[in-house]
């Protein structure tokens, strides 16, 4: 049973029942960790309703009618995680992988704008030749010029991961909380308080009322507001 894990033992950010049975698929190492992510065949299955059992999401998957982030994935068990962008060509249908105010994960459906992802800096590395390599939230590298600073965020084509726009992490911009007890916020960054110590740096949100969170949480959506749709996160 390497392959699978129990029920029971799932994250709760997995919006899905725990007591229908006692196994479920578990995750293959792929971009994101555990902790940011959950198995595309429970995404498709469970979240999205495109068949009624795995046998079922195994073989839609196989035929590589499923992509991620504009690339076909085989593999039922590969990490789908946040601002990830699930499309199914024959249906003509995409969805975008974000977490509720519950810290639960969602699907929200990308009616007519245009779909990109979404990933933050969280490193940058200076390469031989002054090559700058900026280190993703998603677990993967790019090769960019240009100045580009950690905590901001890239808006990124499906399939190259082309970037098409950068938002600086800096107050007045929009930012989405991810973790922690207001996961699922949204709101404009008021003032970042940097700490002189290991401690992580802390944010100032606000919104119906000003909220204080670690930056590791944070991600930059927007500028004056977010650049795609967030739906209905409560």
């Amino acid at each position: 049973m390497s392959g699978h894990q129990k029920r029971v033992t799932i994250p709760k950010s997995w919006p899905i029942a725990r007591k229908t049975s006692k196994w479920v698929a578990k995750l293959s190492p792929g971009p994101h960790s555990a902790k940011w992510s959950m198995p595309l065949l429970l995404v498709a299955r469970d979240m999205l309703k495109l068949a009624d059992n795995a046998r079922e999401v195994k073989r839609i998957l196989y035929e590589g009618q499923v992509l991620v982030n504009g690339k076909p994935r085989r593999d039922e068990k590969f990490p789908v995680g946040i601002f990830d962008v699930i499309s199914v060509p024959a249906l003509n249908k995409q969805w975008r992988m974000l977490k509720n105010t519950r810290g639960q994960f969602t699907m929200v459906f990308i009616g007519g704008e245009k779909a990109s992802r979404l990933v933050r800096i969280d490193n940058k590395t200076l390469l031989k030749g002054g090559k700058l390599q900026l280190n993703l939230s998603d677990g993967t590298n790019l090769l960019a010029e240009g100045e580009y600073h950690t905590g901001d965020s890239l808006v990124l084509s499906l399939g190259e991961a082309q970037i098409e726009d950068v938002i600086s992490l800096q107050p007045g911009h929009t930012a989405m909380v991810v973790g922690g007890s207001h996961t699922g916020q949204v709101g404009q960054i008021k003032e970042i308080l940097v700490t002189k110590s290991s401690m992580p740096n802390r944010v100032i949100i606000s919104g119906e009322q000003d909220f204080e969170t670690i930056i590791d949480y944070v991600y930059m959506v927007g500028k004056q507001s977010p650049i795609f749709d967030l739906g209905d996160l409560r």
